[in-house]
């Protein structure tokens, strides 16, 4: 069964596995204990910004034979700004998902506290959480296997399981449907929410996901002959993340608590009320949200270093390849040592919300470009939708840059 969906789905699963991390789980959850499902308006409207904009990079990737940063480098042509978005796009990215990696470790590790409890090594007045190491040394190892079918088929299987997951922790609540409806199709902005809402789209409109799936897009399909299956796989599979998030949002709506500090206080809220199977259900599902987002997260960071810095390389070359073990790296150290990563997380959240406009509007300048997309350009239509979202990203830029300084 697995083999029969990946060959005509993949490349939307990897975008599906890195928005869906354990960020995007705890502000899910937030949403849930602190509003109920008011803004599930904001989540609907995320998503289907996120399989415009993701539509528009696997567009490119087909029909350019190109990633996201190198038809970047080619539509700038003043030097001094090319070399300055470059810089821009490379430290926001890059740095941003080392500190991402962290968070991504982290949340697979207090995934799997929910069901074992006990994953430290005590040496004196020195203590060692060892089950970072073992992701990361997992990580690794599927990482260097260098088999894009391989990963492909992983991330398939626990994005499946992961929406079966938080979806059967969502059911077993016995949500109240026509409130469903209600937050999905009434705009309301209840008194504090307006961070809320900022964060759940800043964790679902990721810019790093443009550059990976223009790149992975190409590993699958070959020319424009893809573009029809890249558009449906996009939809099913960005769908279903969104699906999780819902589902995460419902199933926190139900907690009668005012606040929610981490996933641990969700599982130890659930248990009671709807018995173990939920709080492992839970568990399971953050923590194969933390290995799907590390192991994208990684992939990531080096495409968007490759396309940036011109590299004519594949993924087998050290340059690419300790380009990930680098950010995977970062990402086990600070996870081990217990060294906090919500600062860093914070500060690259602000350089992402900053840097998705202008990604945006120089995605759809790409996408409407006659000689870089021929035939394939955006249609008026498309670059109004368009036009709207680099707006609405925009609001977020100016909003996350504030309310953090």
């Amino acid at each position: 069964m697995i083999k029969k969906l990946s060959s005509y789905f993949g490349p939307g699963t990897f975008v599906a596995a890195a928005f869906i991390g354990p960020g995007t789980i705890t502000i899910c959850s937030i949403a849930g204990v602190r509003f109920g499902t008011d803004l599930l308006w904001a989540l609907v409207l995320s998503i289907v910004a996120t399989i415009i904009l993701q539509n528009m990079s696997a567009r490119i990737g087909l029909v350019t034979q190109m990633d996201l940063g190198t038809a970047m480098r080619e539509i700038v042509s003043q030097p001094l700004l090319k070399a300055l978005l470059m810089v821009l796009v490379v430290v926001a990215i890059v740095f941003g998902n080392a500190a991402y990696e962290a968070g991504n470790i982290s949340g697979a590790v207090m995934g799997f506290s929910v069901i074992y409890a006990d994953t430290q090594l005590s040496f004196g007045d020195f203590t060692l959480d060892y089950l970072p190491l073992v992701i990361g040394a997992s990580c690794y190892f599927i990482l260097n296997l260098n088999s894009y079918k391989k990963i492909e088929k992983l991330l398939i299987v626990l994005v499946v399981l992961m929406s079966l997951s938080f979806l059967a922790t969502a059911l077993i609540t016995k949500p109240d449907l026509l409130s469903l409806v209600k937050g999905i199709t009434l705009f309301k902005m209840p008194s504090d929410s307006l961070t809320t809402v900022l964060a759940i789209v800043g964790t679902t409109i990721v810019p790093y996901n443009l550059f990976l799936h223009s790149s992975v897009v190409q590993e699958k399909w070959k020319g424009v002959s893809g573009l029809k299956f890249a558009k449906l796989d996009s939809a099913i599979a960005i769908g279903l993340g969104g699906l999780v998030s819902i589902a995460v949002v419902v199933a926190a709506s139900e907690i009668p608590r005012e606040e929610l500090r981490s996933i641990l206080d969700m599982a130890e809220t659930l248990e009671p009320l709807y018995g173990v199977y939920a709080k492992y259900l839970l568990g399971f599902g953050f923590f194969a949200a933390g290995i799907t987002s590390t192991l994208t997260a990684a992939l990531a960071a080096a495409y968007v270093l490759k396309g940036c810095l011109g590299w004519k390389i594949d993924n087998t070359h050290p340059k690419f390849k300790w380009t990930w073990r680098g950010i995977l790296l970062l990402g086990v150290v600070f996870s081990s040592l217990g060294i906090n990563p919500i600062e860093l997380i914070q500060i690259a959240q602000v350089s992402n919300a900053i840097l998705l406009p202008f990604i945006a509007i120089l995605l759809l300048a790409i996408v409407s470009n006659r000689k870089l997309m021929g035939d394939y350009r955006n249609t008026q239509f498309q670059n109004t939708v368009g036009v709207l979202i680099i707006l609405f990203c925009l609001f977020l830029s100016v909003k996350s840059f504030f309310m953090m300084f």
